[in-house]
């Protein structure tokens, strides 16, 4: 199954995508934050992000769901910065430390020539990790990667904080899209994220990233994902993230078959362990909580999808980026709903 931006470039189609993706950053409305800089003169975003892409790391990773990882890992690739505040980010070291991921600008050839070495390390898909502030820098390098040889999927992980009409020029483009869906109620998302309504944009998003892929993943021979919609999930202490009513939502608004992938890897981290005003978020989940969040699925019949393994999953999962050739430990704690 050859991915989609293949038949795009063949069709002389992706670069007109690109085109009208890079003229959204004139007055930035790449994400819903609408900043409204001109980045193509490289003027500085709320993401504190400019004209050229910012990559911390790349790397072969084994901490995703088994049918990304395979047996040689998702081809990895993290931007830094990113549109949230997550008080609680594991990745804080690069999505909030902008003035240090300045050095780590590439060009759009260069983070191509990564896409195309992780391709060659054997990697089985690319993932851009936090890519919503910089998707059409990403798209660009797709084009630049597919024109010198780029075959594999592409996987857009995302807090899904993101434009609707920018995943409409994605549509195509990107084969799989991995989304957090962090909050049910927006109060949250701005105490905790530092956004305003985050769950009318970010379901808006998810049902357009489902009108796209529909409710069905598709593997290859090699059992490996290769398109579709996997909506990430990730399990918070005291219930923050409103998981019940996030499930309800995904069941009756795209149907129980739409994929599922339940997180048990929070740990208090960044300003959650060392700020009293995020007190409820200063411990890992309880058994309790867990167990709970796991009966939902039943619960609520959603048919499809993975689970980590709570016991392990919040003690690996801590990524160290000052590691940037392997930030992460080699993890492979989920298991099939």
């Amino acid at each position: 199954m050859d991915p989609k931006y293949l038949k795009l470039l063949a069709a002389n189609e992706l670069e007109q995508r690109v085109e009208k993706l890079e003229a959204l950053l004139a007055s930035c409305t790449i994400c819903p934050k609408d900043c409204g800089n001109d980045r193509l003169m490289d003027e500085i975003a709320a993401c504190y992000s400019g004209r050229l892409p910012i990559v911390s790391s790349y790397t072969a990773h084994f901490g995703e769901e088994p049918v990304l990882t395979g047996k040689n890992g998702a081809g990895n690739i993290f931007f830094g910065n990113c549109n949230l505040r997550c008080v609680y980010c594991q990745n804080y070291q690069i999505s909030q430390t902008w003035k240090e991921q300045r050095k780590n600008e590439v060009t759009h050839e260069r983070l191509a020539e990564m896409m195309l070495e992780l391709q060659d390390r054997g990697c089985h898909n690319i993932g851009f990790v936090s890519p919503t502030h910089f998707a059409p820098q990403m798209a660009r390098a797709i084009l630049i990667a597919g024109q010198r040889g780029l075959r594999l999927p592409i996987v857009y992980n995302t807090n899904a904080y993101d434009s609707v009409e920018v995943l409409r020029l994605l549509d195509g483009i990107v084969d799989i899209y991995l989304p957090d869906l962090k909050y049910a109620d927006s109060d949250a998302g701005f105490h905790y994220s530092k956004v305003r309504d985050y769950k009318e944009h970010a379901r808006a998003a998810i049902k357009e990233m489902h009108r796209q892929m529909g409710a069905s993943l598709r593997f290859g021979q090699d059992g490996l994902l290769k398109r579709g919609l996997l909506i990430r999930l990730l399990v918070l202490p005291n219930d923050i993230a409103g998981l019940e009513n996030n499930l309800r939502w995904i069941r009756d608004e795209l149907g129980p078959q739409t994929a599922v992938s339940l997180m048990a890897q929070y740990y208090p981290t960044n300003k959650a362990a060392t700020d009293d005003r995020y007190i409820l978020l200063s411990r890992r989940i309880s058994e309790r909580e867990w167990f709970e969040a796991v009966s939902l699925l039943e619960d609520l019949g959603i048919e499809e999808g993975f689970m980590q393994e709570s016991e392990s999953a919040s003690f690996y999962y801590r990524p160290d980026f000052t590691d940037v050739a392997e930030p992460f430990k080699d993890i492979r704690d989920f298991t099939k709903i």
